[in-house]
């Protein structure tokens, strides 16, 4: 596939229009674990592996904010991703591919790993690969979507990390002629994204620590 159609792909997912719900992060903390839950870990994640279309919204949004509660999350400061970013970076989509699904088995729901195993898989024109990850990728990125709009503290967008922010804003099309300006709270930390009279607010969440 073309670069161009392969981010075209990602862009739909966003400008898409679903109803926004207030996140419960208590409420997504313990059903992670509660074996009653309609929103266990365990339910959600062999959904999201099997068929990612057949999670809804909600599921959508318990999985990608109950990361935060999870232990073994992959960071991109680690050593291992950043070989895999330099595997990505050599063009060695084969190593990449090997080293990327390491990574997902252990963290499935991290942006920044699904993205570099799109993009490889797209290199090695892998389709059937590369539409399951698709549609994993747009389920997350539809959660962060539904989180809010944008245009206010109250309702920013959240995201799990900065990584997931910069992914947001590509896919927004929020680029260098933005400023930022930065506000912290109690839970995370607002990034104010600014150009003219356009203001676009992102809640960068520090729920783990």
């Amino acid at each position: 596939m073309k670069y161009h159609f392969f981010l075209l792909l990602l862009f739909i997912s966003v400008f898409g229009y679903s109803q926004k719900s207030k996140i419960d992060f208590k409420s997504i903390e313990k059903s992670l674990t509660n074996k009653q839950s309609p929103y266990t870990y365990e339910k959600l994640i062999f959904k999201y592996k099997g068929y990612p279309r057949s999670l809804d919204s909600i599921e959508a949004q318990y999985l990608y904010y109950g990361r935060n509660f999870r232990d073994g999350k992959v960071s991109t400061n680690d050593d291992n991703f950043k070989q895999l970013a330099e595997s990505f970076k050599n063009q060695n989509f084969d190593d990449c591919i090997k080293q990327g699904k390491a990574l997902y088995d252990k963290d499935p729901t991290n942006l920044d790993v699904l993205l570099i195993l799109l993009r490889a898989y797209d290199q090695k024109k892998d389709g059937s690969n590369f539409t399951h990850h698709l549609s994993q990728f747009r389920l997350l990125a539809d959660a962060i979507k539904n989180s809010g709009d944008g245009k206010s503290e109250k309702t920013a967008y959240a995201v799990n990390s900065v990584g997931d922010e910069y992914i947001l804003l590509n896919m927004l099309n929020i680029g260098q002629d933005y400023t930022r300006g930065s506000k912290s709270s109690k839970d995370g930390m607002y990034d104010i994204w600014e150009k003219d009279d356009n203001k676009i607010y992102i809640k960068v969440l520090y729920l783990d620590l």
